[in-house]
């Protein structure tokens, strides 16, 4: 009994981690008019996802499982008041203001991928070939995944095309394991989703994965490996993994399978993220990643190993800092926006290093 109420409170605490909402409606009833003077910025965010299409036409997506994958892009506008690293979210009862709030003001949904690919095509080609994939972590529901990834591109200043990769999470902090068993679910169609992308015209593919996030991630990756086709036929780019929360054991097995990347991949690290200390208590006192202790250790593996111990966060348990630290943000912009090139890529993930104190 006592060790029940000890998860129920452990899960309690990670309602900040990821997604930190309860589901809320994505698309309002009635839209304010704002001027073009009032918006900063308005964004397509493409969307492939393994989220059941809500009964809720303002939801779009759920929670819940469904058995194939689902396209959709989203038209999402952010308000010239907003705040680097932060994400302004109407209440309930406010009304619909895009000039205070991020707002999304057309979904589109593609019944085939071939549909949905010529639309993607025509956006990549329109952008230069460049397209950044994010993949959200635990109690994510489907409108603050799009929200997040629209506050990344803003943020980023990212040029190229945004695409959504969304598992099902329940979107509360008593899924967990649903959660999950939901990313184990997903690898495949994250699969299906990267192929498609490759061969949309993308000259480069980079991938921002969070927290559970990134074991899906990881898990596909290993699956590409296995093919023989790991880097996409020389189309994948950088790799962010912020606050992983995998296994490390599990963690250094994928990336023996994967093998030393090409261009090592970017881990983001903290060792005051509480929500990763959460999980692993509840994974039976097992290390996380993201707030591992001996970071040179993962180093070997080919990866860039950046500690966030010393930078800000403004989520209460320093889960998201990737995000919503505007410094980080910035530099995370400038590495995505580099073109091909190790060194210069290498030239900004020194700066974010010195810029938190990390090491490598």
């Amino acid at each position: 009994m006592f060790s029940r109420i000890l998860i129920s409170v452990g899960l309690a605490l990670l309602v900040a981690g990821c997604g930190g909402r309860k589901t809320e409606e994505l698309l309002g009833s009635a839209m304010v008019t704002a001027s073009v003077a009032e918006i900063s910025g308005n964004h397509s965010i493409f969307i492939a996802t393994t989220r059941q299409r809500s009964s809720d036409p303002t939801k779009v997506f759920d929670g819940e499982r469904s058995a194939t994958l689902n396209y959709a892009r989203v038209n999402v506008t952010v308000p010239k008041s907003h705040e680097v690293g932060k994400i302004e979210r109407k209440r309930r009862g406010a009304s619909d203001d895009p000039s205070k709030y991020f707002m999304a003001s057309q979904a589109v949904g593609f019944d085939t991928a071939p549909k949905f690919q010529e639309a993607l095509n025509t956006d990549v080609a329109a952008r230069g070939g460049r397209v950044v994939v994010f993949v959200h972590g635990y109690n994510t529901s489907f409108d603050s995944a799009v929200y997040r990834l629209t506050q990344i591109t803003h943020d980023a200043n990212y040029p190229g095309t945004p695409v959504l990769f969304s598992w099902a999470s329940g979107g509360k902090t008593t899924d967990y394991v649903y959660d999950k068993e939901s990313a184990s679910a997903a690898r495949d169609q994250l699969e299906v989703t990267l192929r498609l992308l490759a061969q949309s015209g993308a000259r480069r593919i980079d991938i921002v994965a969070h927290s559970m996030g990134t074991w899906v991630t990881m898990e596909t990756l290993r699956q590409l490996a296995i093919t023989g086709d790991r880097d996409l036929g020389g189309k994948l780019g950088d790799v962010v993994l912020a606050s992983p929360d995998i296994d490390v054991d599990v963690f250094k097995s994928q990336m023996r399978r994967y093998g030393k990347p090409t261009t090592p991949f970017i881990l983001l690290l903290s060792g005051d993220d509480r929500a990763l200390q959460l999980s692993g208590w509840l994974a039976g006192s097992r290390p996380r990643v993201g707030d591992y202790k001996n970071a040179a250790d993962l180093a070997e593996y080919g990866v860039n190993v950046i500690d966030l111990s010393d930078a800000k966060g403004a989520d209460r348990l320093n889960h998201t800092k990737f995000a919503n630290n505007p410094q980080l943000i910035g530099l995370l912009g400038q590495r995505l926006r580099e073109d091909d090139g190790f060194a210069s890529d290498r030239d900004i993930t020194d700066r974010i290093r010195q810029a938190t104190g990390g090491i490598m």
